[in-house]
């Protein structure tokens, strides 16, 4: 557990402390030049001082940012001057973003001209309404002759001194769910939940300084965060990040001339970026994390063939900072997630219908400290279940081995009744992927009057029939209900931007073509 005083900025300036402020190269992203702990440390400050001009203490800012070395320290500086910094999905759309604003009540979004323009973001962000937008480019003009004296005789010297008093259970960050429900739920992270949830992988995964992470995730997801930026930046490990995880060709070429060793994914970038590698681009790398959704089987046998890389498949939520288990490079057990980290205690709570396993409640150092809702903006609703007061059930149903290691079953809203039978609907992707390995899957399901649910496949393989589907369930020894009644082809699956399939706006799409 943090001490009741460690934030993200006490961690930041430890680390320098502890690894030197003079490291060149510590981290680097896509413009001219790189940074070290002192420069992050420097930065830091004057965006948090900057960004009190802008706000009040207590505030929540919306930050719209792609993932450089300033938007992270824009979030650091902001917690550390009492702001409560809410990163927002820019891939969400205009609708997206102002349900996140509403849901947190942001009145202040700071963003970049440069970025929104090169994005083509410059029109959905204009039609924001009840926002003040603050650029980046202008921000940084109003650091005064006395900001400057500030910083340099005094805040870079005694930095935690130059910042009000910590509390590690004060908000360090809102992320924004996907909205399963309709409308995105705010998901407010504490500075413990954190920090405590990057030492329980660092005490799982030996991750040492000597590592260079590679990481294209969205800041504004939590494995992004927490896993491919607050891991290397506690641990001392050098960091590269990139604006965006869909440059398939460009990535695998960045990850060979940076010669980084640890690369953090979905699945389905995971899949991508082997499809347009070659084999010597990813031969630095000494650790590929997945997480965030099921790897199947046909992405790891890709990676082990091709590049000769065992992934290490994890599991968490959002809720929980977000990771939950993982496996080792020492005891990688393939269709497993791993063992529950440190600290962290579960319950499985049977659910009718389904017979192995059960639904995952758990409770730890790392949960959440509760959720903003889009029909109570701004309240915060602390995380229970039916565990009690202080525990998160993560609607996954999940098997457990008597060692402790956790399979995911399905998720739980990912279960169709058809027949009255309960059927995963990532099986019935698992059965697609037998037969098409290299097309893209996702089942949803639709009303059905004759059998309750129907199952419907989204394939991007026009080829793909049911005949083919049929005999891949009886040989991996799945029932023939799990092959889905209708097979839809599009040319791409609509993807969130942490890479996951957006299974709500598939779900409408099932529902359009019934």
């Amino acid at each position: 557990m943090p001490t009741s005083r460690a934030t993200l900025f006490s961690a930041l300036v430890g680390a320098m402390r502890r690894f030197g402020r003079h490291t060149p190269g510590q981290w680097e992203d896509m413009k001219p030049g790189t940074y070290s702990y002192g420069d992050l440390v420097k930065m830091t400050l004057a965006l948090g001082r900057l960004v009190t001009r802008i706000s009040a203490e207590g505030e929540h800012i919306g930050i719209l940012m792609p993932n450089m070395a300033a938007t992270v320290c824009l979030m650091i500086g902001a917690s550390a001057f009492r702001r409560v910094p809410c990163m927002l999905n820019y891939t969400a759309g205009t609708e997206g973003m102002q349900n996140a604003c509403h849901t947190a009540r942001i009145k202040t979004v700071v963003t970049s001209r440069a970025f929104l323009d090169k994005a083509n973001l410059t029109d959905e962000v204009a039609r924001l309404r009840g926002i003040r937008l603050v650029y980046l480019e202008e921000l940084r003009g109003e650091l005064s002759a006395l900001d400057k004296i500030w910083l340099m005789a005094w805040a870079l010297w005694f930095p935690i001194r130059a910042v009000p008093a910590g509390d590690s259970e004060a908000a360090a960050v809102v992320l924004f769910t996907s909205g399963s429900e309709g409308k995105p739920k705010g998901v407010v992270l504490s500075h413990r939940a954190l920090l405590a949830n990057v030492r329980q992988v660092m005490e799982t995964i030996k991750f040492a300084a000597d590592e260079k992470v590679f990481n294209c995730l969205p800041i504004f997801h939590s494995f992004g965060l927490t896993g491919g930026t607050l891991l290397p930046l506690l641990s001392g490990a050098r960091l590269v990040l990139y604006t965006s995880p869909l440059h398939y060709k460009v990535i695998p070429e960045l990850v060979r001339d940076k010669r980084c060793t640890a690369l953090f994914a979905t699945g389905t970038f995971l899949n991508q970026y082997a499809r347009n590698a070659q084999p010597s681009d990813f031969a630095s790398l000494k650790y590929v994390v997945a997480g965030a959704e099921r790897l199947a089987e046909q992405v790891r046998q890709l990676w082990q063939d091709k590049f000769g890389i065992d992934i290490i498949e994890g599991y968490g939520a959002t809720e929980t900072a977000p990771v939950l288990s993982v496996n080792t490079p020492e005891d990688n057990r393939h269709g497993s997630v791993g063992r529950l980290l440190p600290g962290i205690e579960s319950h499985l709570v049977a659910v009718p219908g389904i017979h192995n396993g059960g639904e995952l409640h758990v409770r730890g150092p790392n949960l959440m400290s509760g959720y903003y809702r889009y029909d109570r903006p701004g309240e915060l609703e602390r995380p229970a279940s039916e565990m009690g007061v202080g525990w998160y059930n993560t609607g996954d149903v999940v098997d457990m081995t008597p060692d402790g290691f956790l399979s995911v079953v399905g998720r739980l809203r990912r279960f169709a009744k058809v027949a009255g039978e309960m059927v995963s609907l990532e099986v019935v992707e698992d059965i697609a992927r037998a037969v098409s390995a290299e097309a893209m899957h996702a089942a949803t399901s639709t009303a059905d009057l004759s059998r309750g649910e129907a199952i419907v496949l989204f394939t991007t393989d026009s080829d793909l029939t049911r005949e083919q589907l049929t005999a891949a369930a009886q040989g991996l020894g799945y029932p023939e209900i799990a092959v889905p009644r209708r097979i839809k082809v599009v040319e791409s699956l609509p993807l969130l931007g942490s890479g996951k399939v957006d299974y709500v706006r598939l779900h409408r799409m099932g529902t359009q073509a019934a």
